[in-house]
């Protein structure tokens, strides 16, 4: 496969392939060519060209080191104790590691991760808290932690700036306190920056309202992203939690009537926009997650990089219902799923 491939042609052909590697998982219900004329119209062949695309097999994820069901649910408190003033200090600790994943059965990527794993951890904690990460890089290139939100320009984690980049082998402590309360990210701030960010080095972090937020009976975080598998800066698979038609293949299980709180988060690179359609259903907006009233009551939202913000729902009837991206392009090379909604 050449650089010439391009991401329409994945679609075409029915097939993902590593650059360099013969290695391909098919695409379910795709074909090489497209539909013949009227007369073959009505087969049962052509009706199944119609489908949704799904990788056939399944990712090993026990090997990969994460599960990207597990990571909907996957909240990081970090170690909780009190200063002296009485504050809680909460402290985590990450490690910046090389580590080749499985991003569909049969294809690997080279990636650089948090912790092993993409997204990274999601952090989570309460408006004032002290934030302490130590970061390690043990991976083969420098690194920085850069958090959106308040903080000193030290801990800022930008080349340049107080201890600027962390080399191979070196650690540095981040801490500052946790403000202000909303839906926030974490990314490397190396240069090239996109390359860093492509590569997998990103996560959420949520600050929680000192007074919370309203109860729900169930939170999910999803972080949409893509994957550049012949590093051409184009993205040949597009997911949330990064393995793509996972939640198409394992469905989110949720009940009737059940409260839902989706913290949704964009760090798709390469692409300007990405989306999030809801079927059947519309949910209440509350962008950055920075306001406790919601600004729109919809059924699809657009984010641009590095855009984030909080979905609330629930379903009327039980059923299975999609969620995608509307960018139907997205859609196929993986960014969609399913809600499994029982009695």
């Amino acid at each position: 496969m050449g650089n010439d491939f391009s991401r329409r042609d994945f679609i075409r052909t029915g097939a993902l392939s590593v650059l360099g590697t013969a290695s391909a998982v098919a695409l379910a219900k795709t074909t090489a060519n497209a539909a013949p004329p009227a007369q073959e119209a009505h087969t049962e062949d052509a009706h199944a060209m119609h489908g949704m695309p799904a990788t056939v097999g399944e990712v090993n994820h026990e090997r990969n080191g994460f599960d990207p069901t597990a990571i909907l649910t996957d909240f990081d408190y970090g170690q909780a104790t009190k200063l002296e003033n009485g504050q809680t200090l909460r402290e985590y600790s990450f490690v910046a590691v090389d580590k080749l994943i499985e991003i569909a059965p049969g294809i690997s990527f080279p990636a650089w991760t948090y912790n092993g794993r993409i997204p990274g951890p999601t952090i989570r904690c309460t408006e004032g808290d002290r934030i302490r990460i130590n970061f390690t890089n043990g991976s083969t290139h420098p690194h920085t932690i850069h958090f959106h939100g308040f903080h000193p320009a030290e801990m800022d984690g930008v080349p340049g700036v107080g201890p600027g980049l962390i080399e191979p082998g070196q650690s540095f402590i981040y801490e500052f306190d946790a403000e202000p309360f909303g839906l926030h990210l974490y990314h490397c701030h190396a240069f090239p920056l996109a390359r860093h960010i492509a590569k997998g080095l990103y996560g959420a972090f949520i600050i929680d309202p000192k007074q919370g937020r309203p109860a729900v009976d169930q939170e999910f975080v999803m972080v949409m992203n893509g994957i550049d598998l012949d590093f051409d800066d184009e993205n040949d698979i597009y997911a949330v939690n990064t393995i793509p038609f996972h939640y198409q293949n394992h469905p989110i299980q949720v009940k009737v009537g059940e409260k839902i709180r989706v913290y949704l988060v964009n760090l798709l690179e390469f692409d300007a926009i990405n989306s999030f359609h809801l079927h059947a259903n519309f949910f209440y907006y509350y962008p950055t997650g920075t306001s406790l009233t919601p600004t729109e009551f919809t059924d699809t939202i657009m984010q641009a990089q590095a855009q984030r913000g909080i979905l609330e729902f629930s379903f009327k009837w039980p059923g299975t219902y999609m969620f995608h991206a509307h960018k139907t392009e997205f859609a196929e090379l993986g960014w969609n799923g399913n809600f499994e909604v029982t009695l």
